[in-house]
């Protein structure tokens, strides 16, 4: 039985809800999509515009899942992208560095050009602040900035003194930042149905409430729910931690770790402004961190802390309500109105997961974390791998990832106690 959406601000601040009917008919397409997130929608606009018939079947709504739940920052910190580097120099050598760096910023070229071309209203504002939450951290800011400015990126970067802070967030909590004007933040599912209204202008059909009960590989691929079948050339399995298809291929690579987020009551304008006087987004340099940023009304949204244990945590507000007023003191018991938890797919070398379960039926998961530009690039790569174009797919799917044996419930408990080891050596960083 599908699922309503959560208490999240986005939910609350959608522009136009969908309504897209149930599959409840036999169809047949060039390409079906499972899954409607940022990976499933941004796969089905590249195919659109390449001329391709597609359907995208949701479980629930368009942008139900962790496209839904994120803290809405597209920035340039690539998942995995080290042990991603070290792989892909045995088949690009000196050039899989700036295959790896001109990635960290292909989302946000992607996000960009398509919320021009197709007008979708979500918010979208540039500026990030990267913080040092110790004062030996500065370092890592200062490595960053010397990489970016070798990549011609040094008009679009600062580094901030600890002094110089306060011009762009009013808290004592740290040691110095980086700012960076590339990178955005944004309304998460007021893009997601955004893009997905494009798909549908261009012919896609949507199905929501539509959850898949199998799917038959062949020369033809069939996809079926309670109620109808579609036949396809292709499918794309897209559900990333919220989906439980093709188990065989795919069981103990990616779990799922619960993230948590909030929103504050509504803040007058000169709060807000007192808070983030430059209106960027914010995350420090902890391995488990937090992240927030103002809303389009006056809010602020705070995420923070993961919950590796595969469970949602029960009071998300209440957990994470001491780091807020620990970030921002003048907040001290203020309403926190929307708290929501995600499910976010976790991989162990962090390295995001392409692949085929068999002949014509791939997938794509495993953003750890930094789904909303890592989802969008993937989705052109998926999109061309479909229509033949297979270059950059191949190096994806070739790389190599451990898989934990037995069930999901033994790998997270792997995990979680491998993230309580991070915790604790963040103590000597």
């Amino acid at each position: 039985m599908s699922q309503p959406r959560c208490n999240s601000y986005y939910n609350a601040t959608i522009n136009t809800e969908t309504d897209y009917p149930e599959l409840e008919a036999d169809i047949r397409v060039d390409v079906v999509i499972v899954g409607g997130g940022f990976t499933g929608v941004a796969t089905a606009v590249e195919l659109c515009e390449k001329g391709y018939k597609v359907a995208i079947v949701e479980a629930n709504k368009i942008g139900w899942g962790a496209t839904g739940r994120n803290g809405g920052q597209v920035t340039g910190s690539l998942s995995g992208d080290t042990a991603m580097t070290k792989q892909l120099r045995n088949k690009l050598g000196t050039d899989a560095e700036q295959f790896v760096w001109n990635m960290r910023w292909r989302g946000h070229e992607i996000i960009t050009t398509r919320v021009k071309k197709y007008g979708i209203e979500c918010d979208l504002k540039y500026g990030h602040l990267h913080t040092a939450y110790k004062a030996s951290h500065i370092s890592e800011l200062q490595q960053t900035y010397d990489e970016a400015c070798k990549h011609g990126m040094a008009s679009e970067l600062e580094l901030l003194t600890k002094e110089q802070l306060p011009e762009y967030i009013n808290t004592p909590l740290y040691h110095g930042g980086l700012l960076n004007k590339r990178n955005m933040h944004l309304h998460s599912v007021n893009l997601c149905i955004g893009e997905a209204r494009a798909a549908e202008s261009m012919g896609a059909q949507i199905f929501e409430h539509s959850a898949v009960v199998d799917i038959e590989d062949g020369v033809l691929a069939t996809v079926t729910t309670s109620k109808g079948k579609i036949t396809a050339n292709s499918v794309v399995l897209a559900g990333n931690a919220y989906h439980k298809l093709a188990r065989k291929k795919l069981r103990g690579m990616l779990f799922p770790a619960s993230l948590g987020n909030c929103a504050t009551a509504q803040l007058t304008s000169e709060q807000a402004q007192s808070l983030i006087p430059k209106n960027v987004a914010v995350y420090d340099t902890r391995f488990v961190l937090d992240y927030y940023r103002l809303t389009a009304d006056n809010r602020l949204m705070f995420g923070g802390g993961t919950n590796y244990s595969g469970r949602d945590s029960k009071n998300v507000a209440n957990e994470l309500r001491p780091a807020l007023e620990r970030t921002f003191p003048q907040l001290k018991g203020v309403d926190i109105e929307y708290e929501w938890t995600g499910m976010a797919g976790i991989v162990l070398n962090r390295i995001p997961q392409l692949g085929k379960v068999s002949k014509n039926v791939f997938y794509c998961q495993g953003y750890s974390g930094h789904g909303v530009a890592t989802s969008h690039i993937m989705g052109e790569i998926m999109a061309n791998a479909i229509i033949g174009e297979q270059q950059e797919f191949a190096l994806f799917a070739d790389m190599q990832h451990l898989r934990i044996p037995l069930n999901e419930w033994f790998g997270n408990q792997a995990l979680a106690l491998g993230m309580m080891y991070y915790k604790v050596m963040e103590n000597f960083r």
